[in-house]
This record gives C-alpha cells, sequence and structure tokens, in this order.
C-alpha cells in the first residue's frame, strides 16, 4: 500500500472514530491553557443538537454552584469570562439567563452548537481550581460548563495542555492520547484532573492499579511512602471486604501549607504541607488524611445518604447524616492506622480520649446535634464566627466520637459477635450493591439495630438527634479501660475567654467573661489596674471566688467590667487499662481494636 494511501486509510479511520466519539458522547469539552502564568484555561463546550430530548428554540448551558464533598455554595459561575457561540462557524446568540445559565440561542438548521469562555483559576484548594506556570489542577465542576438533557450521557473531554506540561493524570477514561471521557455528569464533575510535569507513582491493592499523581517537592523516600500508603489501603478494604474500584488515583498536591482533602468517586486530591513529610507526627498527619479521603470511595461514594447523589447542582443537597458520612469516616482514619500500626494501641486511645475531650469541652456540643449540624453544614461549617463554639458542633468531630460509642455499644451489645465494620458491610451490600442507592435516616437506623440484634431507636433520639452525653465509662469498662477526667478535683480558677495579644477572640457561653460581657473584638488596656499578658499568666496567681477588674477599648471607647473567677467546666479525659481485666473484657478490646 502507497504511503498516500496508507495517510487517506490514517485519516479516514481518525474521521471515524470522531464520529463514533460524537455519537457516544453528545457533550465534548475541549480544556486549553495557553498561557497558564496568567491563570486562565479556555473552554470550548461542543453538543449534538439531534441528541437532545426535543426540537427547541434555545439550549441552556450550566455551571455548577458547588462541588460534592465540599456543603457550600461556591458560585464558580463567578469566575466565568467572554461567554461567546456558534453554529457552523456562524455566531449565534446567548444570553445569561441567572448566575450560573447562558441560554443559547439554535439556529434552524444547526446541527451542533459550540459555546466558548475563559475561566480564572486561581485558588489553590481541593475544592476549586488553580492554574500557573508549574502545574494545572482541574475540578470540573468549577470549570466545565453542562446541559442538564446531557446528565445521564457520556461526557467527552480533550485536554491540549500548555506547551511544557507532558503528563495528565485523572481517574476518567481515557480513550485516546489526553481524550478522556466520563459516563454520566456525576462522573465527569467528580473527577479532578492534575496536569503538568508531577511524579507519578504506581501500586496494586489486591489487584487494584492504583496511582499517586505527586505534584511539588517534598524530601520523602518514595519507596517507603508508597509501601506505606499501600498497607493503609489494604488495611482500609478489610473493613467492608471488597474493593468497589478497578482503579483508583490519589492526586497529591506538596505545597508550602496543606489544605486538607476531598474525596471523589474514583480518586482523591489531599494538599499536605511538603515539610510534614519529615517528623514523625507530620507523616502520620499525612497518612490519616489519605486514609480518611480512601475510606470515601466507600463512606459516602457508595454508602452514602439517598439524598447525595444524582446531585442538584444548583441547590443545596441536604442530609442528617454528615456525621456518619464524615465523621465516622474520621474515626476509621484513625482506626486504620491503628490497626495497620502505624501508630500505637496506647497513641490511639490518648488520641481518642483528646477528642472527646475536645468535643465534650465546646459548649455548642449541649446547643445543636449530629443530625442538625449536619443539615446546617451549607451555612454554618464553612461560615465559621466569632460565636461558632456557643452555637454549633463539627459533625467531624462529634461524627468521629460518635463512631467509637457505637463501636463499642454494638460489640457490647452482641458479646463481641459484631462490630461496626458490619454496619459499613450491611449498608454496602444491601443500599449500594442490591438496590443501586443511598440510605435513608431511617434505613441508616435499622443497620444498626439490625447488626447489633436491638433497637438503635432510643440511642439515635439521644444521641444523634439529641445533645446528650454518651456513657462512655460504661461503654469504656466494657472493654477493660477505665475513664478518668484528669481535672476532677483540681481547683482550676476559670475566666471562659480566650486572647490574642490583647484582643479577645472568644468568651465561652455560660462562662463569667460572656455573662458579665466582654466581648469578641475588646481590646484589653488593664487587668487589676496592670497590663494583660495573656489568660494563662493571669490566671496563674488567682482561684475561684477572685474578681478580675477589665478595663477595655471598645469602638475606641473605655469600659471596665468586674468579672468573678469561676471553677473550671473543662474536661481532660483519660483511659487506663483495668489491673486485671477478664478475659470477656479482652475479648471485646480485641475486637475493638480490630486485632480479632
Amino acid at each position: 500500500m502507497s504511503i498516500k494511501k496508507t495517510y487517506s486509510l490514517i485519516v479516514f479511520l481518525f474521521l471515524l472514530g470522531t464520529c463514533y466519539a460524537s455519537l457516544a458522547s453528545p457533550i465534548s469539552h475541549t480544556l486549553r491553557m495557553p498561557a497558564p502564568q496568567t491563570h486562565y484555561v479556555e473552554v470550548t463546550t461542543r453538543i449534538d443538537v439531534s441528541a437532545l430530548p426535543a426540537k427547541q428554540a434555545f439550549v441552556d448551558f450550566k455551571m455548577a454552584a458547588w462541588t460534592p464533598g465540599s456543603y457550600l455554595i461556591r458560585e464558580f459561575a463567578r469566575n466565568v469570562e467572554g461567554v461567546h457561540a456558534d453554529a457552523a462557524g456562524l455566531k449565534v446568540e446567548v444570553n445569561k439567563i441567572n448566575k450560573n445559565t447562558w441560554r443559547v440561542a439554535i439556529p434552524p438548521a444547526a446541527k451542533s452548537i459550540e459555546i466558548h469562555y475563559s475561566v480564572y483559576a486561581f485558588e489553590m484548594s481541593v475544592r476549586t481550581s488553580f492554574v500557573d506556570d508549574s502545574h494545572a489542577y482541574i475540578n470540573p465542576g468549577s470549570v466545565f460548563l453542562y446541559v442538564d438533557a446531557f446528565a445521564k450521557t457520556p461526557q467527552s473531554l480533550s485536554i491540549i495542555p500548555f506547551a511544557a506540561f507532558k503528563t495528565v493524570s485523572t481517574a476518567m477514561k481515557e480513550t485516546a492520547h489526553f481524550t478522556y471521557e466520563a459516563k454520566n455528569l456525576d462522573e465527569f464533575i467528580d473527577s479532578p484532573i492534575e496536569i503538568g510535569n508531577h511524579q507519578v507513582l504506581s501500586f496494586q491493592v489486591n489487584n487494584v492499579p492504583h496511582q499517586i499523581a505527586f505534584y511539588g517537592q517534598a524530601n520523602i523516600d518514595t519507596n517507603k511512602f508508597v509501601a506505606d500508603v499501600k498497607k493503609m489501603c489494604e488495611e482500609a478494604q478489610k473493613v467492608i471486604g471488597e474493593h468497589p474500584c478497578d482503579h483508583y488515583l490519589f492526586i497529591i498536591h506538596n505545597l508550602n501549607r496543606g489544605g486538607g482533602g476531598l474525596e471523589h468517586l474514583y480518586s482523591t486530591t489531599c494538599q499536605v504541607t511538603r515539610s510534614a513529610y519529615e517528623n514523625a507526627k507530620g507523616y502520620t498527619g499525612i497518612m490519616n488524611l489519605l486514609a480518611h479521603e480512601y475510606f470515601h470511595l466507600w463512606n459516602i461514594k457508595r454508602i452514602r445518604p439517598r439524598t447525595l447523589g444524582p446531585f442538584d447542582y444548583e441547590q443545596e443537597n441536604y442530609t442528617h447524616n454528615l456525621w456518619f458520612s464524615e465523621g465516622i469516616t474520621s474515626y476509621y482514619a484513625d482506626l486504620i492506622l491503628e490497626r495497620a500500626g502505624f501508630v500505637t494501641k496506647a497513641e490511639y486511645l490518648t488520641s481518642l480520649a483528646d477528642e472527646i475531650s475536645s468535643v465534650e469541652n465546646v459548649p455548642g456540643n449541649k446547643t445543636e446535634s449530629a443530625a442538625s449540624s449536619s443539615w446546617d453544614a451549607w451555612i454554618k461549617y464553612y461560615r465559621p464566627n466569632e460565636n461558632s463554639r456557643n452555637s454549633s458542633v463539627s459533625y467531624y468531630d462529634k461524627g468521629s466520637l460518635l463512631g467509637g460509642v457505637l463501636n463499642l455499644w454494638i460489640i457490647q451489645s452482641t458479646q463481641g459477635k459484631k462490630h461496626l465494620d458490619d454496619v459499613f458491610a450491611y449498608l454496602y451490600q444491601n443500599y449500594y450493591k442490591k438496590l443501586g442507592r443511598g440510605f435513608t435516616d431511617a434505613e441508616l437506623e435499622n443497620a444498626f439495630s439490625t447488626i447489633a440484634g436491638k433497637s438503635a431507636k432510643d440511642l439515635f433520639a439521644s444521641l444523634i438527634y439529641g445533645v446528650n452525653t454518651p456513657a462512655y465509662a460504661s461503654l469504656f469498662e466494657s472493654v477493660g479501660y477505665v475513664w478518668n477526667d484528669g481535672n476532677a478535683g483540681k481547683v482550676m480558677p476559670y475566666l471562659g475567654f480566650n486572647a490574642q495579644g490583647s484582643r479577645v477572640t472568644f468568651t465561652a457561653k455560660g462562662g463569667p467573661a460572656y455573662a458579665l460581657g466582654l466581648n469578641v473584638g475588646d481590646e484589653i488596656l488593664k487587668v487589676n489596674t496592670v497590663n494583660f499578658e495573656g489568660v494563662d499568666k493571669l490566671l496563674a496567681d488567682k482561684k475561684p471566688g477572685d474578681t478580675v477588674m477589665f478595663v477595655v477599648k471598645r469602638d475606641g471607647l473605655e469600659k471596665t467590667y468586674l468579672i468573678p473567677v469561676q471553677q473550671s467546666p473543662l474536661k481532660s479525659f483519660s483511659l487506663t487499662s483495668l489491673e486485671n481485666p477478664s478475659k470477656g473484657q479482652l475479648d471485646l478490646r480485641a475486637k475493638w481494636l480490630g486485632t480479632k
């Protein structure tokens, strides 16, 4: 065959493949970044007009207002510029009809529509997109427009990287070089993309290929790190007993200051402090973050509240169960590291007691339930103010605490025959695999009842929907530990406020400073006629019953307050093993800590 005929055949096959791709994906996107130092990306979104469900005069292109896993309306459309459209090369009318929707006219004979736009991407977080001359990180929900009619159809993406960028990492299926496809809109938005010259590390977990897209500099033993991540992944899989993925991707950004993680269906993005690898505490913290996000591939991405998917990307998607989906994921991250040997049992128990102390010392813990904290995530968690600790509790922290309580309740109720892992296996098999959906509030409670062999109704009413204190002492006694408050019996002076320098930053509800009128924002000028040098130094020679005179400046005016010193209500819990735990207690302890 001649070279000319061979070239013609290649062109024909390429066009044929493009045709088939178009038929399979009625909506396709092209992403370019010709000048990454400006922090802009250029996007073209094309739709097949004939694939629309009915003949119509216009089509609406929308941008998500939030991204799953981060429960805050972020208004991604604010970064979109220069929107224009054409059909067969001819300009067509575009009107923006609300904050995130562009209505594009469809000419009578148009077979396809292309809409072109630029997006400013310069917010380095796991929830947003960022582009500079070193790399591009793309969260699809914050960059690409979508069409409601094509939400359940394949989404195609072609990436044209900046000339100096040679590597693309994403969990989407690669159909050609730098061309990818997601099976629907939810999968597309749930597939972040790392573009640049990052290192790619590979390993397998029970024959499932895993990759780490490793961006940024870090002083790290790569072989040890990969081995440790693999060990963590293997331990996480044991909870359910089955891996739901055929591939998985960690995107890790090594930065001057880390910024957390965000879970996805086949991947996660984690931002860590690059120097943290260099000390044991920092390294364990990184492993804990990776364990948290990895466990999410079961808990919330597949075992999920029914309201969290398919998603409404324009409005809030409410659930009472973020304490379970996020908080108990935090509980499992700690437990997975203990089970895998990354932390000792003593370290785990100390951390657990410290976590419970932290939650029980937050005034909002007695004001807001775990279920209410979950429901109000959209207006509270990502928008804290000076009163948040008085009025609310974190569904992460409270949920993690409840994970431990519920686990011990199940172990105690079944005499060690079942534990929390069995609840997850039950939910995974019955709702994700059999029904292909999430669970309702009632179904979640029923799962605990089923596994425990007794009703969880009162427990849920008290601890999940109520603000009662768990029976820590009896729960820990069942596994052979004594529950102590190290502050009990101590004389501990307390004023109930925090300060940074001379500025009041928090007053605790129920405390003397709160009750007598000290305000957040007050500048403390004098305390008993001397300079204020910090709360700890102030209280060093005080005892309950003393009175302190504060002179503060507020709104440019001086005010004086007499505030009594009280006995501190703060707790400092610890767990110590019984000297001679029974065989039954040791058996339950082994079940609890994952050694049986």
